[in-house]
């Protein structure tokens, strides 16, 4: 994707696109730098700039070019407007009649989804407990460089399997006994659905900020698509 914006609005090619072939290079530049990128995945674009000095507008910027931020390139999660990671949608089908789409129903969805846990205010644990992984350092990622030819090698990314990703592990002893030290637990959640008349096979129903919760994270939204049972279709 860079390669291919890189080359579309390079000012030889694009001489009017000089500002916007300089926003593709410094998002390539943090793309490519475990640090700049592990600034932006743990502070946010506040502090992206801080640390390197980095022009204001970062998801600006990705959600200008790329058409989503900067965790939406990387085909990972976005992050909101207030800095906060956002968590991914859940889609669900809801199966419904064609007669339920012409004349509208109202019907109950039960979804079992990821809470915080009540009882460590997802913590995971007591006041203190959490303490960064050593394998990873904090990064939530591992890192292996591989040598394929002399003067040439591959870096490779991989989630940190110690701490699931998260940077940070909790001794055992030390766990909230009610999640087990995962700072989430499993919760069935109710919807009133409303299917309004007239609406088509395809068409979504959205309930804001009614995915998963995760710690830190701004959840993502519910997402039901409509689909008319089969023997239905004409």
């Amino acid at each position: 994707a860079y390669r291919k914006l890189a080359k579309e609005y390079h000012p030889d090619k694009n001489p009017n696109a000089g500002d916007k072939f300089k926003e593709i290079s410094f998002a390539y530049e943090v793309l490519s730098n475990p640090e700049k990128r592990e600034l932006y995945d743990r502070y946010g674009e506040q502090g992206l700039r801080e640390g390197s000095g980095g022009s204001s507008g970062m998801d600006d910027i990705f959600s200008h070019i790329f058409g989503g931020g900067l965790f939406n390139f990387m085909g990972g999660q976005s992050r909101s407007r207030n800095g906060r990671r956002r968590g991914e949608d859940m889609m669900h089908p809801l199966k419904v009649s064609l007669e339920d789409l012409y004349n509208g129903k109202t019907t109950k969805l039960q979804l079992s989804k990821n809470v915080l846990c009540s009882a460590c205010n997802g913590q995971g644990g007591k006041a203190g407990a959490v303490q960064k992984c050593n394998a990873c350092r904090g990064r939530g990622v591992r890192i292996m460089i591989r040598q394929l030819a002399p003067g040439m090698v591959q870096q490779m990314q991989s989630v940190c399997s110690d701490c699931n990703g998260e940077g940070e592990v909790i001794n055992e002893k030390d766990r909230c006994k009610k999640c087990e030290g995962k700072k989430v637990i499993k919760e069935v959640k109710i919807l009133e659905v409303h299917v309004d008349k007239g609406m088509k096979h395809g068409q979504r129903i959205t309930f804001s900020g009614e995915a998963d919760q995760a710690p830190g994270v701004e959840p993502g939204d519910i997402v039901l698509l409509l689909q008319e049972k089969e023997n239905e279709v004409m």
